[in-house]
């Protein structure tokens, strides 16, 4: 009887299962490391420690022919896109850099363009301290050096252009695992964006079950119902983009107004807590606290929020004070 293929159900388990272990290996690798190398070296290699326990639990597993744990756990089995062998050692080998190290890789440089594009002083002192605790062939700091680099290459209006690209990208990669996980349950094919690029896919060693077609229409169902959530908070951040864009023009609109005085020479001067100084073009949040127009704006860029009660808000919502003393 042929093999057929393996269900969300499935191959979620095995996941599940396989980072379970994962986890279990990467908990022994830092106590391990952190008891005789310390805890400051631990926090500084942290990230890869993690990426090596990964990669010697797929080596040991996936790479050299084996079934992982959490395969073996649901009877269910590697082949490549013929469907008739398992993969060759080439594209298990991707599949591992794929699912890896791909996305060590990523975080690092979105990281570190992030930082430099941000500041030059603050990165340039966490390319020191690294280099003291790691040396100069870490990879972290060849990253941050080569970024430093490209980025000064840039002019200020390039700086400020990219700071909003790279943020778009981080957020990019989250949209996409949340849409691929969606698709993945109304098809049920690859569960991980690294499967699907290396062309891996499961059958199952058990025969048909009777709850199969049950299960699969269950999780089209669920996966309609995430393809919607996304689908609404994709709506919902493009809503907050515009309304942070118009709060900035009007921020660019108001600043170089000329300053506010106070009620009298005498009279204690209102000062706002952002900036410590003199409150300038009073501006109102829906709590009814009071600040700088620029200063709380330049806060909404980055928190929607109120700076003393943290009450939640959009910033279309400021109310700048025009007349008031």
């Amino acid at each position: 009887m042929p093999l057929a293929p393996a269900n969300q159900s499935q191959l979620i388990r095995s996941s599940q299962k396989d980072e379970y272990y994962q986890n279990f290996l990467r908990n022994n690798v830092n106590e391990a490391f952190q008891t005789y190398a310390g805890s400051k070296r631990w926090l500084d290699w942290r990230r890869e420690l993690e990426l090596l326990s990964d990669l010697a639990y797929y080596g040991l597993t996936t790479l050299s022919g084996y079934q992982t744990l959490g395969e073996e756990y649901v009877n269910i089995v590697q082949v490549d896109p013929t469907k008739r062998q398992i993969p060759t050692r080439a594209r298990r080998g991707l599949f591992i850099l794929c699912h890896a190290f791909l996305p060590y890789l990523l975080d690092k440089v979105l990281v570190c363009l992030e930082n430099e594009l941000e500041g030059g002083l603050e990165s340039q002192r966490g390319i020191n301290r690294r280099q003291v605790a790691s040396g100069w062939w870490s990879l972290e700091v060849w990253l941050k050096r080569w970024t430093q680099q490209a980025v000064g290459m840039l002019s200020e209006p390039q700086r400020k252009v990219c700071l909003p690209v790279v943020f778009v990208l981080q957020q990019s990669l989250t949209f996409l695992h949340r849409l691929h996980v969606a698709l993945f349950y109304v098809s049920g094919s690859f569960y991980h964006l690294s499967k699907r690029a290396a062309g891996i896919s499961y059958l199952r060693v058990m025969g048909l079950n009777g709850d199969d077609g049950t299960i699969r229409s269950s999780y089209r169902l669920l996966g309609a119902a995430s393809l919607l959530q996304l689908l609404i908070t994709v709506c919902l951040q493009l809503n907050n983009f515009r309304q942070r864009q118009r709060a900035r023009q009007e921020w660019k609109l108001y600043r170089n107004l000329s300053p506010q005085r106070t009620l009298s020479p005498g009279s204690r001067a209102a000062r706002c807590i952002l900036c410590l100084e003199e409150r300038r073009h009073s501006t109102s949040t829906p709590c009814g606290h009071l600040f700088c127009w620029e200063c709380i704006t330049e806060w909404c860029n980055t928190k929607a929020e109120c700076p003393l009660c943290r009450e939640k808000f959009q910033p279309h919502r400021l109310v700048y004070l025009r007349n008031y003393r």
